[in-house]
């Protein structure tokens, strides 16, 4: 990226924000910032594309499981007793076959947004990944209240509403497994020249 105002990153509406009719405010609430909608679609995934979406890395595996792991000690669960293993990366699988499965139960909207600081920008916005940790005025502090050992006693993924990539390197894998060339535009917001 050799212009700052065009940094990408992709944002998901993810299954529970489609279903409980969040789409709408998501979008506003990015345009809201000054950042620019190039491509949007409704994308019913399949198992491969969702599998693809996360990291495969045993490093990655090993960091989940071990979250976890600090939230079942934290609350006084036995993680052998609820998940069958006290393996970190065991566990780290798991909550990937969760992740899978969740984004696969309905469909997403997928989108890349581009502006000054998009990534940061974004992450800012959709808040912590764990809703009990968002800050109210972000999107998951405001509109999910999950926890993540109640995800897990359940074996499910945590519900937060939302994707945001968590740097340029994931967005520019997600912008590829998400879209086409063809499906990203290039325009000029009225307010760009006043903003920045």
């Amino acid at each position: 990226m050799s212009n700052p105002k065009q940094e990408r990153t992709v944002v998901l509406v993810k299954p529970d924000g489609v279903k409980r009719g969040l789409i709408g405010e998501i979008v506003s609430r990015i345009e809201q910032r000054g950042l620019k909608v190039i491509a949007l679609k409704m994308v019913q995934a399949d198992e491969q594309r969702a599998k693809d979406h996360y990291p495969k890395a045993d490093e990655w595996f090993v960091a989940v499981g071990q979250k976890t792991l600090e939230d079942f000690a934290k609350q006084g669960k036995d993680p052998v007793k609820e998940l069958g293993t006290n393996d970190p990366s065991a566990i780290g699988k798991l909550v990937g076959k969760w992740n899978t499965d969740f984004l696969t139960s309905g469909p997403v909207v997928a989108m890349i947004i581009e502006g000054i600081h998009a990534v940061e920008m974004m992450r800012k916005i959709v808040g912590h990944t764990l809703p009990n940790k968002a800050d109210m005025g972000t999107i998951r502090g405001d509109y999910s209240v999950d926890s993540p050992i109640l995800a897990a006693l359940q074996k499910r993924t945590v519900r937060n509403v939302v994707h945001a990539s968590g740097d340029a390197s994931e967005a520019k894998h997600e912008m590829q497994l998400w879209f086409t060339e063809s499906e990203i535009h290039d325009y000029k917001r009225a307010e760009e020249d006043i903003m920045f």
